[in-house]
């Protein structure tokens, strides 16, 4: 028999409504595959892993340098060690004069064996012939000097000079073997911020190797030589460092380490070296002369302060008051005389003592040189010969 009307009317409504459906969705599909900002989506992107770097960034582009041991590596057999000693004599004892003492012990008291002073400091290498370079203060008064190297040979050494007024002094040593030399730099090429490093014997642990910048360059009227042109640097530098090597990052010689500022003895951060262009004049006179020569004049000099410009009436500051003349120089034959101030020698402005040190030293003795001088209110030139600068004479 036929199925009732309402059973069939529901199965066809039921059909109708599954196809609706059934295309609904394929064309949902088919827009939001094809056209998927019609649905207001965002296409997913593709998954990329990243790996980020660890290490520090650079700056300006430039690589930042991981380690310093080339330049290290490079430097390090030419820097040496140096042990001194010296004898002192034993003090005397206190009742020594004594009668009653001297007649039960008779000269035992005078002749009680010496004592020995011993001393370190550090040295470079600078020459295959065995030339060192180092700090007069190191080997100052020293009876023996024994040099240690860096592959751990002991060998004596000599002196071949001093000079006390720049605290550089060079010794020779001989060898069986070959000696490595350091290779020197250009100290007008090193700049306030360049990395640089320290190699010495600090209070006698080895062989250490210090990191730091240039904090300064020409630094003067320390008080520290007669003839100061330091280069300053925070690379710890301590007792035992004095007259090794301070290099630039690619390993050459840019300074001799010869003095911190220091309240406790140690590295406070302020250390002075000086730099290798002084130190290569003075060694080369030294190992040519066994001396350095420097030029000199026979004057006392002062600074121009304010209150003394105005005392003696001056119409400007600039220049340094020639306070003395010794008789018998160079500059009292030339007539110089006391109260001129000097301007300039050969062209060279002189605004304080130490400048005008500097200008002279560098003459050489027996030639004359021009000196403007200011005389009162009126302006002078004098051409002086320049003599010989006498060992350690302050005078210029």
């Amino acid at each position: 028999r036929a199925p009732p009307a309402r059973h069939f009317t529901m199965h066809r409504l039921w059909i109708i409504f599954t196809q609706a459906v059934t295309v609904s969705v394929a064309v949902l599909f088919v827009v939001s595959t094809l056209k998927p900002e019609w649905t207001g989506e965002r296409p997913a992107l593709p998954s990329v892993t990243i790996q980020e770097s660890t290490a520090p960034a650079s700056v300006a582009g430039v690589r930042p340098v991981a380690s310093y041991s080339d330049a290290a590596r490079a430097a390090l057999p030419a820097v040496v060690h140096i042990f001194t000693s010296k004898e002192v004599k034993a003090q005397r004892h206190p009742f020594a004069d004594d009668p009653l003492f001297r007649h039960f012990f008779g000269d035992r008291l005078d002749n009680r064996p010496q004592q020995r002073a011993s001393g370190l400091g550090s040295g470079v290498i600078v020459s295959p012939e065995g030339y060192v370079l180092t700090n007069n203060h190191v080997i100052e008064a020293a009876d023996e000097i024994e040099v240690a190297l860096n592959d751990g040979r002991k060998l004596p050494a000599r002196i071949v000079g001093r000079d006390p007024e720049s605290d550089l002094a060079v010794l020779q040593i001989k060898s069986d073997g070959k000696l490595k030399a350091i290779t020197f730099g250009r100290t007008e090429q090193l700049r306030v911020g360049d990395v640089v490093l320290a190699i010495g014997n600090p209070f006698g642990v080895g062989q250490t190797v210090t990191m730091g910048i240039v904090s300064a360059l020409g630094r003067s009227h320390l008080g520290i030589n007669t003839f100061e042109d330091f280069i300053q640097t925070d690379a710890a530098i301590n007792p035992g460092n004095s007259g090794g090597a301070l290099i630039d990052t690619a390993g050459t010689l840019v300074g001799i380490n010869a003095a911190i500022y220091s309240r406790s003895g140690g590295s406070l951060g302020i250390g002075f070296a000086i730099p290798v262009s002084l130190a290569r004049s003075v060694m080369e006179q030294i190992i040519q002369n066994g001396s350095v020569t420097r030029g000199w004049i026979g004057v006392e000099v002062q600074a121009i302060t304010a209150e003394l410009a105005d005392s003696f009436g001056m119409v400007s500051s600039e220049g340094t008051l020639i306070s003395g003349v010794m008789r018998g120089s160079p500059a009292e034959r030339a007539g110089v005389k006391p109260g001129d101030v000097l301007l300039a020698v050969e062209g060279r402005k002189v605004n304080d003592p130490q400048a005008m040190l500097e200008a002279i030293a560098a003459l050489a003795p027996g030639r004359k040189a021009g000196f403007e001088l200011r005389r009162g209110k009126e302006k002078l030139e004098l051409k002086v010969e320049i003599g010989r600068r006498p060992a350690l004479s302050r005078a210029d």
